[in-house]
């Protein structure tokens, strides 16, 4: 007998009880025996059966199916964010007689990105929360496409510039991609085995790789095309950056319809929309199983049986203050916020400055040669992406599982901090002897950074928060991430040039060394997340017994005659009005608890 028949008498049942005195009381006995079982344990058996199943699937499909539908997301944020590398260069060249684009429209234009993704990690991570992750899911790629496209067509008017208005354009680009971040790191995580969820998660993550790498590719190929052109008049470059910046909404229209129609996670379902029914019937869609016919049950009139219970927390302003007031929670939100925060005041120190750097060695300036000066940043970025960031990122995939996610964030932390410190301090003799050796180096800055904290400060805090604050937590750590690489945009635009023309990347380079450092320290109030549940992870056990404790307390004051006022949670909960934890919704489109 299934669990719900054992809470429900099936309608067989009520007519044997007519006609027979003897079943009928052996059917009495057997219900009063399961009023006498606590229905929010077992409503907590099925939670725990319905999450076990996907700890512990196979491999499959599905799987594979999230990790690309997600990937190709990041694919497309991080070729939007460091295609603008290259196209600065380009703007210099065409608009302004000098050749150079003034550092505060290089810095406008740079750092607004990161401003509107700052913005897009803590709002999308609350509502995918608050609405859910499906029902958000697709709209942050819709958000990309439409600015990406209004960057690619930006022109000059008498109200705004160019400059100014891709601004404003990349703000909205920001935003689109700060939204992807926790929303496709909690979906992987929530669909995800607990044997390969930080290989999964990791693997979507290194789609970044690529997609840095690609920016470099497409602007090679297009400046090939348009070679005799650009050598004729610099000024064709226009053609090239705005094919460049526009080639990047191609992947997100491959992968919006593809989110659009992912399913809710069954997580979500049971511990926001407490639906125990339709999370069990999405897992086993999810995992192809045969159906049990008892798990949804639907009468001729259309009502739906909905299971839920009553005693199960909801996601609030008050319980997120008690849950992260705790010190056990709250270093694990501060260790992952500090640690994304002094990894990418580096990252994209660099990252969206390459090409400065790549002319400080004298490896891609041309003097007077447009067309070959912009060639040699695209093969400058290509080679250091394909010696250090794409080979980080996937050993990363490959050894996440093994070494598990703080041993490879301490490595890739401490090896950053070695190597900052050697380009800083050694910056003009490293220079002076040979450019390749200050590439091999720089390069593997990229590698130890890919293969260490820029993949699993993804990884975690998609891990380590409770279902209710999953994506809200991922969202919190992301933003502080790009805070760091707000104040790292702003202090290299104002600091590079100090001293000279580049005369101070030396200094900005040892300040990205104590970055480093400070991300190694924090690593140790992180726990270690590899093998073990999402429930395990979030303190669960320890919520369930407070919840519990409070269950019981409230209980025996029931029993004690005490009165319930009308907001007391006995006023609204079934089974202490004589009824069990089940809600009846008659609309035949949405499986919603009563309750919500």
């Amino acid at each position: 007998m299934s669990v719900f028949e054992s809470i429900v008498p099936t309608a067989a049942a009520s007519q044997t009880d007519h006609t027979h005195p003897t079943t009928l009381q052996h059917d009495t006995d057997h219900t009063l025996l399961h009023h006498h079982q606590d229905p929010y344990q077992e409503l907590k058996t099925r939670r725990r059966e319905a999450l076990a199943k996907i700890d512990n699937a196979k491999f499959g499909k599905f799987h594979i199916r999230a990790c690309l539908v997600a990937g190709v997301g990041f694919f497309t944020d991080a070729y939007d964010l460091f295609a603008i590398n290259l196209v600065t260069p380009m703007l210099g060249i065409i608009y302004f007689d000098n050749g150079i684009l003034p550092s505060d429209l290089d810095l406008g234009i740079k750092v607004s990105a990161s401003i509107g993704t700052f913005l897009g990690q803590v709002g999308f991570g609350y509502l995918a929360d608050r609405l859910g992750r499906k029902r958000m899911y697709g709209i942050e790629l819709m958000i990309i496409i439409v600015a990406t496209v209004g960057q690619a067509l930006s022109g000059a008017g008498r109200a705004i510039s160019l400059p100014a208005a891709l601004i404003v354009w990349r703000l909205f680009v920001g935003i689109g991609i700060g939204g992807d971040y926790p929303l496709s790191a909690i979906i992987t995580s929530e669909f995800a085995t607990t044997r390969r969820r930080g290989a999964m998660m990791a693997a979507v993550f290194a789609m970044q790789g690529f997609g840095y790498l690609t920016t470099g590719l497409v602007a090679v190929i297009l400046l090939a095309a348009f070679k005799s052109s650009i050598l004729a008049d610099p000024t064709n470059l226009d053609y090239v950056w705005r094919m460049l910046i526009g080639f990047g909404c191609i992947p997100a229209l491959v992968a919006v319809y593809f989110r659009l129609t992912i399913p809710e996670t069954p997580r979500y379902v049971l511990d926001i929309e407490n639906d125990v029914h339709r999370a069990e019937r999405d897992v086993a869609t999810v995992l192809k199983e045969g159906r049990d016919g008892n798990l949804v049950k639907e009468d001729q009139g259309g009502t739906k049986v909905i299971v839920s219970n009553p005693a199960i927390v909801k996601g609030s302003y008050s319980d997120f203050y008690r849950y992260f007031s705790q010190w056990k929670n709250f270093k694990v939100l501060f260790g992952t916020s500090m640690a994304w925060f002094s990894l990418d005041v580096a990252f994209y120190g660099i990252g969206l400055n390459n090409s400065f750097i790549l002319s400080s060695i004298s490896f891609s300036n041309v003097s007077g040669n447009a067309w070959a000066t912009n060639w040699n940043a695209a093969i400058g970025q290509i080679i250091i992406v394909l010696l250090g960031s794409v080979p980080g990122y996937w050993v990363t995939v490959f050894t996440i599982e093994r070494l598990g996610r703080i041993k490879i964030q301490l490595l890739g932390f401490f090896m950053s901090c070695v190597l900052f410190c050697i380009l800083g301090f050694a910056y003009d003799k490293i220079r002076n002897t040979s450019v390749v050796l200050f590439i091999i180096l720089f390069a593997l800055t990229q590698f130890f950074q890919n293969f260490g904290p820029n993949a699993t400060t993804f990884v975690i805090p998609g891990e380590v928060f409770p279902t209710r604050y999953r994506s809200t937590g991922h969202g919190i750590a992301a933003g502080s991430g790009k805070l760091g690489a707000i104040v790292a945009q702003v202090g290299f635009s104002q600091l590079k040039d100090r001293g000279g023309h580049n005369a101070f990347l030396p200094q900005l380079l040892q300040i990205f060394a104590l970055f480093m450092l400070i991300g190694l320290v924090v690593t140790f109030l992180i726990p270690e997340t590899k093998g073990k549940t999402l429930e395990e992870l979030s303190n669960e056990e320890d919520e369930d017994s407070y919840y519990s404790r409070e269950h019981h307390h409230h209980q025996g004051e029931h029993q004690d005659g005490s009165s319930l006022s009308s907001n007391s949670p006995h006023h609204q909960d079934p089974y202490h009005q004589g009824l069990h934890p089940l809600s009846l919704s008659h609309d035949n489109n949405n499986h919603v608890d009563q309750e919500k």
